[in-house]
């Protein structure tokens, strides 16, 4: 007697991810989402080779002339973009509430429409009207845009047959709803039907696609993680709202880097692209002030000076505090134990405030170095010579290592018409006994070479009694 064959089983498969499992269990073990993983039809049989749309051709013939990059009109967001827009390309723009996100795509609509090249606006949270009074405030009125207040997808695929455009942007992907799918607008199987459908059309009709989407109280994209795989471009929307300083970071990117960012200044009358934001972020100082230090940090590729400022005072409290803005808490706690340890500075009867000018946040490891120079001018109340950088990461046994892209970091200090700067020495060239190297100049400034942090304290005059400043020099 034969044995009959037993049906196959059906699998478990996360709806976020797409991760599969042998039997149902209430966490993804990829994505780590609660509640995604459902049961999942069993395959019929094996696929039957069917019509091609396309016959394959030897990548050399392809032609790249309908994927040429587009000026989409903000020149900031061509700069994270690698060049423009992408005719066909799906890009997600996310972000927090009230950060701008509506503001930036009317803008690059109204310049898409400038350019004669039919744009489509698609809102599902405001109506025509407020969509339109925005665009009156920011001069966004133009014939070649077209406006559309649409909660349905089958009426946006409409929208997209009668009008044509070149340009689509969604406001936003998790307001749009598919009829015929469980779930509410926003749901996991709704966003996906809705993505999917519209990176459809962009494929096929060579359209640029922009869907705005909403970010979860930890800062991640709302809705299924497979939406960030199906589009081309992941864009990040950030800003502090004390502050009207706006970036734009690219988190994925099949056109260009991501490592770019774009700079911008949300104002009443708009948003504006703001080419050199260094001075946005540096107090200008007549004087020398105790208790502050530029660091320079990279943002994406652009060379970003960012001021620190630290207050040290005597503390009444058991537990002294330690409040930071803009910095790393514990990169500080860090940089005040190795004050402490290797340097002597003593603060562990003081409470420290540290923060940054203007919003900056520095999380980067290479601004180590300007906040301790900071911290330890605050405690001995003596100001770091005028016009002075410090830029390294500052290691647990108080050595200084090197950062990144130390030559773009010098031209741009140099360019702003600072004289000095501290940064770490080449392990090859670290001379033993303490002794430093002679400094060199870089565009009329100069440039000191320390191996550790008491070496650049003792350089800018700020480790106590064993003072050593370097002699001033031209300009310094």
């Amino acid at each position: 007697m034969s044995k009959t064959a037993r049906p196959a089983r059906p699998a478990y498969r996360c709806t976020e991810c797409g991760w599969e499992a042998a039997k149902w269990v209430g966490r993804c073990g990829e994505c780590q989402a609660w509640g995604s993983v459902a049961e999942a039809a069993a395959p019929s049989g094996r696929s039957a080779a069917g019509p091609v749309t396309t016959p394959a051709v030897p990548i050399g013939q392809v032609s790249v002339a309908e994927s040429a990059f587009r000026s989409s009109g903000v020149p900031e967001l061509d700069r994270v973009l690698g060049g423009g827009l992408v005719p066909g390309a799906a890009i997600l723009l996310a972000g927090e509430p009230g950060v701008g996100k509506s503001t930036l795509l009317l803008e690059v609509a109204a310049q898409t429409a400038r350019y004669q090249r039919r744009t489509l606006y698609v809102t599902g949270e405001e109506s025509a009207s407020q969509v339109r009074l925005r665009a009156d405030r920011t001069g966004g009125v133009h014939d070649q845009l077209y406006l559309a207040a649409e909660t349905d997808l089958g009426a946006v695929l409409t929208h997209i047959e009668e009008v044509r455009p070149e340009l689509i942007v969604v406001d936003s992907v998790q307001t749009i709803g598919a009829s015929g799918i469980d779930g509410v607008p926003g749901g996991v199987t709704q966003v996906k039907e809705v993505a999917a459908a519209l990176i459809r059309v962009a494929k096929t009709r060579n359209i640029t696609t922009v869907l705005v989407g909403h970010v979860t109280k930890d800062g991640s994209i709302a809705g299924p993680r497979v939406l960030e795989h199906l589009v081309d471009v992941v864009l990040h929307f950030e800003g502090d709202r004390n502050s009207r300083f706006r970036m734009v970071r690219a988190m994925k990117n099949r056109f260009g880097p991501v490592d770019e960012v774009g700079c911008f200044d949300l104002g009443p009358e708009g948003i504006t692209a703001v080419t050199d934001p260094t001075g946005l972020f540096v107090e200008t100082h007549h004087a020398r002030v105790p208790g502050t230090c530029v660091a320079v940090t990279m943002e994406g590729r652009r060379p970003m000076l960012a001021e620190v400022q630290a207050l040290v005072t005597h503390s009444a409290l058991e537990r002294p505090r330690r409040t930071t803005s803009g910095l790393d808490s514990s990169r500080v706690a860090m940089v005040l134990a190795v004050l402490q340890q290797h340097c002597g500075v003593r603060l562990h009867q003081k409470d420290v405030f540290a923060s940054t000018v203007g919003g900056a946040r520095l999380g980067e490891p290479a601004s180590d170095l300007g906040v301790a120079v900071a911290l330890a001018s605050a405690h001995f109340g003596a100001s770091p010579p005028h016009r002075t950088v410090a830029m390294g990461e500052i290691g647990l046994a108080g050595e200084l290592r090197r950062v990144r892209d130390l030559p773009q970091r010098l031209a741009e200090a140099a360019r702003l018409g600072f004289a000095l700067a501290v940064v770490p020495s080449e392990p090859r060239d670290r001379v033993p006994g303490g002794r430093r190297p002679a400094p060199r100049t870089v565009d009329g400034m100069r440039v000191v070479e320390v191996a550790d942090l008491e070496g650049a304290l003792r350089v800018l005059g700020l480790a106590g009694d064993q003072n050593a400043p370097l002699p001033p020099g031209p300009g310094y």
